[in-house]
This record gives C-alpha cells, structure tokens and sequence, in this order.
C-alpha cells in the first residue's frame, strides 16, 4: 500500500482553480499529481475584464458566472450564481451566467472518483483511496486530462461549490483592496455588500472599481464568509417569494429562452434523419429520386447506419426522408424483446454471479428461504419533451457545434472525428436542454451534424424527429431479480437477504461511449462485467445479520444506457418492494418494521417518521391505499461524503385497467440547502419522473425497433393523473455527529426518483392485494 500513501501524499493543498487576471499574468493554476498551468478558458468582452476561472466583472458593474454544468431544468444555473452572489456580496439583479467553455479547469474530480470503478483498472491497490477522496492526486489526474466535463450523478454541487466559493472570494479580496487604496483605509475594516464595496461609513460600486481591482493580482488564499449560501426550508413555503429567483424562468416564460432548436445561422440549412433499427443494422436501400421530388429538398447525405435528407425547413427534410424509404439490412443481432427476456431468465437462473458487496454470508440460511420473489423490469426510454438536435458549421479549417449536451467533451470528439479534425480545432457551444434524463449524455447527434456540414459545405441544423429519439436513443437497461430472504421463527427478524439481479453492465457500458470515445455497439461488449455502479444502492440501508448482493451480468443485443436516478432508481424498487413482502409476511406493520431495522441509519428512520406525520400513516391496513418506501444515496465529496435520504408515502388505487396516484408524500434531508425552491422542484420533478416510470415509460423491441416510440404509446401520467404531492425537509442536525457535515448539500435531482415506484406498488398490494414486481406496474396484465 506505499503507492496509495504516496498518492494521498500528493493531495492538492487548496481545491479549484483560480486565474490571476493582473500583473502575474491570465493562467490558471490547477494541482494534482503536480502543478500544471491552463490557457484562460474565459474571455472577456470590450467592456469587461476576465476576473478568474468563474468569473467575469463588466465596466457596468455586470457580473457574469460560468456555469461548468448543462442546464436541463435542474436550476444549476441559478444555484451556481447564488453560491458566488452570497459570497462577493453581489446584487442579484446584475448577475447572468454563461456555459462555461470545455477546460481543465472545470474538471469535475468527484465525478472522476465516484465513476471510478468504470475506468480504473480493479487490481489497482488504491482503488478504495480513489473511491473516497475526489482529491486524489490520481483521479483529480484523469479528471483535468478529459477533461471529464459531464454533468450526471448530481456531482456538480460536490465538485464546484467551494471552487466558485474561492473564486468570489477572490474577487471580494481584490474589490476591498482597490476601494481600500481608493479611500486610504486599511482592508480590514471593509466588506462587500449590494454589489459594492462598503464601510468607514462609504460605499464605492462594483462598476467603479473593476480595472483598479483586477489590475491587482490575486491574493494566494481569500477567506471565505463564515457562513456559506443557504436557505432554510421552514423559512420559505411553497409559493412564497425567494430571494433568489430562478435566472432562466422569465426568458422560458415570454418565449426568448434560446434553446439548440432555436440557433439561425447565416446560409444555415436543415436536416432530418433515419437511423436503423437497435443493434448490428446497415442502410442498404432508398430511393434517392423520391427525395428529389420533394419540394424545399436540397440533397442526401448518407453513413452507414443513417440515411439524413436536407432541405430549407425541417419539414421538407423529413418529408423527403420518408419518400426516400429507407431500408436497413441486419448484418447480426438486434433488439429483440422475446430474445431479450430470455437472455435475462437465462442469466437468473444458470448465470455466474458477481459479489459486489456482502455483510456475513447468508448462503447457509438462504438454503430453505423463508421467501423469495422475482422482480422484472422492462426497458425505459428517457423522453425528454426537446428532441435532440445540434447545429455545425466548418469554416477556416474549425468545427464550431450548438446543441444541448450532457458530455460536452464526447460531443466534440464526436465532431471532430466526422469533420476529420482535430479535437482542438472543434469549438462547443453547450446549449440547455428542454429536458433530457441523461439522454444527453449520448453525443452521437454531434457526429451527425458535423458530417453533413462537412458534405454540404453548409451550416447544418439537424434535428431528430420524436420516432427518431425513441428509435435511436438508447433505454435504461432491462432487469431481472431473484430475492431471497430468511426470516426468524416467529417472522418478526430478519436475518438473510440475498440479492441477485441480472442486468447489463449498464454503467460500464455509457462510460465506454462517454469518456472513451467507443460507439455504441462497441461499448456492448462491457454488457458483461460486473458493474457496481449499474446496481448502485443495492445494498439495503437496514440492519441484516447476513446480506449479499450478486450481479449477474448479460450481454444483450439491446445497447442500454443510464437514465435519471441511475442504478438507485432500479435497486430502491428492488429492496422496497420485498422489504414490504417481508413485512407482511410475518404480519408485520411496514413502518414498524423497517424502523425496527434503522438504528445505525437515524436521518434515514427520521425520514420515515416525517413521512409518516405528513401522510398521516394509517399503518398499511388492508384496502387502505397506502404504501411506503425510503431510500438512502451518498456522494464521496472533497470534504467527506455526503448522504441524501427519502422517505414516500404514496395512496393508490387500482381502477379501470388503470392505476390511479391519489397523492405522494415525501420527506427528504438532503443536509444544507442552498435554494429552497430549486430543492422543492427538484424532489417534485423526481416524484413525477418516477411516477411515469412507474406506470408507464417503457418499450419492448421487434426486429430492433421500438414497440413504443412516440408520447402517446408510453403510457405516461397526463395532468389529470398527477396526483397530490407534499413535500418536506428534514434539518437532521440532531442525527448529525460531525458538525462539517451540515454545510454539506446533497443534490436532490436523482433523489426524488427512486423510491416512487415502490411506495406505489406497495400502495397498490395495501389497495388491492394484490403484489405487483413488474415496472410498468400492470405491464403483467393483472
């Protein structure tokens, strides 16, 4: 283990990066294994000046923050901007913010650790030093050298608050020591408050002092504000008006937001595509005249697994697309949902399991098991209301793309290999997206649009139709699960839990094609290795003598990518689902049961207990309705890890065919909230992405084509389905030992998902008795 000391040894001693805009020059100094310097990823327009590697201060006093996160609803722009607003004392109402432009400098090195089972390799002694410490000199290594820009798994909160934190409070340093020479007074006595610098009974605006202050040249270490930003929950109910409002909502209510589909270009022209069916499929036929014969089209481009038509609107485009009549031949398997199933029953019951994590061995009691089920879950598209699409244009020997992207490094490699350049000559422009659930992780589109500029000699806007981002997106990973449990004589103990769940390595496979460049077919050949992170919180959160959790992988013909919630949404069902059949089996109350469980987990059994006052919890009786379900997540931070808990009550009856949501009721800690509305939306949002996930949100495949692929066959909620929803927030600082741990946020956005689907399914067993282990629940034709 001296190599893992070693690298512990090589830690970096101040986190972030900042850029000294002064006389020491506009470098970016970044430590990891050893400091190295970055060009300054930001520029600056004629009438402002580059402050550091977030920020931009305006001569009007205009504040700019960049954001190194893709903004899909979440509010991440806005929670970025409060972070640096509470910290430089700025005013609100001269704060904007702009994606920030690919950099190492923005290298998300908790993503680096939390995915570091998926890139480095396992007999690497330090992997347990790399898995909890983001610092580590290297994943903080293999984080700058992507660089790994990606937002997903709700890292951005981990990895960039204190960076922004620093970089505000660099600003501040250098705005109080300006106005400090300016008035003659010692800095000390001096602060930043309403976008100014103030005391000595004087105040002297951010806009009067921005050359003079960043003339100066960055202290080596700025202190922070004794307090961080944050809002209390208790202080701000729903529908009150916050001091922080989001930054994007009043653009995206009058219409002038600018989304990717909205980028016009001088001579730009429009493009729409077909691609072949799911797995090893090539175009073989179409017919290029019917295109001609269309009016507003202005040619074809094809690849080997599309075939794209262009034209002056999208519309003539996908007309002349569908005149065309592709055709695809299948050169070796495709999706298939019969031969899908069968893999994964195959996998249940004859595969090689994989141990991922274990607590005793609960082999010898599981020989007899006291019950056990099967679950089963079917793939699910992500169906974000926006289509993907993305804008290229090659001029001068450069690449420059417009498009909505979780993984802006993949989508310029995506480019750049299409447009037959270099990755320095690809320029990426990161729009937000209108929804995407991870599907924008996936940045194929890229690669498209750049090869039909490159053929067109054009601007090429190219957008998928609805068929075509079901067709051609890539689902949540199908599941089969097999648990067992041994209970004690009098059933009220549980004493052996085993899990053994067949699935893809879903988690493997998104990172071959994210951070490794690999196409899609390519990356299936992961399908087959364990995958801890594709089953991520399998491991139940309660106190079970002997538990085990196997993966057994499958390699599909279907490729499977991750989806909102990620592996917790898939295991929260899992484990909450039997945990219910374990209670009842010994005549147990649900609530009572799991809390009996719950003494090593107290914000958790606080969770439930919160739940349980908002739903006013009628014990689970018979035709009550009711059903429970918690979940517990964590995140490695560079300060410690940081843990999210959530506790569902849901009321749910079963009428028509249909199931019908009454009301969901959670209670969430997610530790220091930052922007309590931002918070609510988030777990709000995530009970209604689980609920469609719930009820509906999947497809089976037919000759590697989706059975389901526009919004209307999804069986999604629609408004008059949605049900009633109560949301609190716990303070757990009573539970809390350490007192760092409260100002350490947790990011809500996968939180709200996962354990929708279980206290639904419980509700409907508590409604109906009826016991439901499929998802879509009713999917079995109960």
């Amino acid at each position: 283990m001296a190599r893992s000391s070693a690298l512990r040894r090589l830690k970096p001693t101040r986190r972030g990066v900042l850029i000294g805009a002064g006389a020491g020059g506009a470098l970016i100094a970044a430590f990891a294994l050893v400091p190295r310097h970055y060009a300054s990823p930001l520029v600056a327009g004629k009438d402002g000046r580059v402050a550091n590697a977030f920020l931009k201060l305006a001569r009007d006093g205009t504040l700019t923050v960049a954001v190194p996160a893709c903004e899909m609803g979440q509010g991440v722009t806005t929670l970025m901007a409060q972070i640096v607003a509470v910290e430089l004392g700025a005013d609100w109402a001269q704060v904007a913010v702009e994606p920030a432009p690919l950099s190492p400098a923005y290298a998300d090195a908790v993503l680096a650790a939390h995915w570091a089972p998926l890139w480095l390799p396992t007999w690497l002694p330090i992997l347990p030093d790399v898995l909890d410490d983001p610092a580590n000199g290297l994943t903080r290594l293999k984080a700058e050298r992507g660089p790994m820009m990606l937002t997903v798994a709700g890292t951005s909160l981990a990895a960039f608050e204190q960076p922004l934190r620093e970089a505000a409070a660099t600003l501040r340093a250098q705005l109080i020591a300006a106005a400090a020479a300016q008035w003659g007074v010692a800095a000390d006595g001096l602060d930043t408050q309403g976008h100014a610098v103030v005391g000595e009974g004087k105040r002297l605006p951010f806009a009067r002092l921005v050359d003079a202050a960043l003339d100066l040249d960055p202290p080596g270490e700025a202190p922070l504000r004794a307090s961080p930003a944050r809002e209390a929950p208790s202080r701000f109910p729903a529908g009150s008006r916050l001091p922080f409002p989001r930054l994007d909502l009043p653009a995206k209510v009058d219409g002038s937001f600018v989304f990717a589909a909205d980028v016009r270009l001088p001579g730009m022209v429009h493009a729409a595509i077909a691609h072949g069916p799911q797995g090893d499929c090539v175009l073989s036929t179409w017919d290029a005249q019917a295109a001609a014969r269309v009016p507003g089209c202005l040619g074809v481009v094809h690849a080997k697994g599309w075939l794209a038509a262009i034209g002056v609107t999208w519309h003539a485009a996908d007309r002349a697309v569908a005149a065309m009549e592709p055709r695809f031949r299948a050169r070796g398997a495709v999706a298939d949902g019969n031969a899908i199933d069968a893999a994964l029953d195959t996998a249940l019951a004859k595969g090689s399991p994989k141990r991922l994590w274990g607590r005793g061995d609960p082999t010898a009691l599981l020989e007899k098991p006291s019950l056990s089920a099967r679950y089963d879950i079917e793939p699910a598209l992500h169906a974000p209301l926006e289509p993907a699409t993305c804008t290229a244009r090659i001029e001068h020997g450069r690449l420059e793309l417009w498009l909505a992207t979780q993984a802006p490094e993949a989508a310029r490699r995506e480019g750049a290999r299409a447009a037959g350049l270099g990755e320095g000559d690809v320029v990426v422009y990161p729009m937000a997206a209108g929804g995407s659930f991870d599907a924008r992780l996936d940045a194929r589109i890229a690669g498209e649009a750049a090869a039909l500029a490159r053929a067109t000699g054009k601007p090429v806007q190219l957008t998928w139709s609805r068929w075509q981002e079901s067709l051609a997106s890539l689902p949540r990973a199908p599941v089969s699960a097999l648990l067992e449990a041994g209970m004690s004589p009098d059933k009220q103990q549980l004493l052996g839990w085993r899990s053994r769940i067949a699935m893809p390595a879903s988690l493997r496979e998104t990172a071959a094609r994210v951070l490794d460049g690999e196409s899609a077919a390519s990356a299936r050949r992961w399908q087959g290795s364990a995958d801890p992170l594709a089953l991520e919180g399998a491991m139940p959160p309660y106190a079970i003598p002997e538990c085990a959790v196997d993966h057994v992988p499958v390699a599909l013909s279907l490729a499977t990518a991750r989806m909102r919630g990620g592996g917790a949404a898939i295991t929260a069902f899992l484990t909450e689902s039997f945990i219910d059949e374990c209670a009842h089996f010994g005549s147990s109350e649900p609530l009572a049961f799991r809390m009996a469980m719950l003494g090593g987990q107290p914000r958790l059994a606080a969770c439930l207990q919160g739940v349980a006052h908002l739903a006013m919890w009628g014990g689970g009786a018979d035709a009550s309705g009711q059903g429970i379900a918690c979940h517990a997540m964590e995140l490695a931070g560079p300060d410690g890890p940081r843990q999210g808990y959530i506790a569902v009550v849901a009321t749910a009856r079963q009428a028509d065919g249909a199931i019908r949501v009454e009301t969901l009721s959670a209670c969430v800690d997610i530790g220091r909230v930052i922007n309590a509305d931002i918070a609510r939306q988030q777990i709000e949002g995530g009970l209604f992405f689980g609920l469609g996930l719930a009820v509906g949100g999947s497809t089976g495949y037919a000759a590697g084509r989706p059975l389901a692929g526009h919004f209307s066959q999804l069986g999604l909620p629609l408004l008059a389905d949605c049900p009633k929803v109560d949301v609190v927030f716990v303070d757990s600082s009573a539970q809390r030992q350490d007192p760092p741990s409260l100002d350490m946020p947790f990011d809500p956005g996968d939180l709200g998902v996962v354990a929708v689907a279980p206290a639904i399914a419980n509700a409907l067993f508590s409604a109906t008795g009826l016991r439901l282990r499929r998802l879509p629940l009713l999917s079995e034709g109960v």
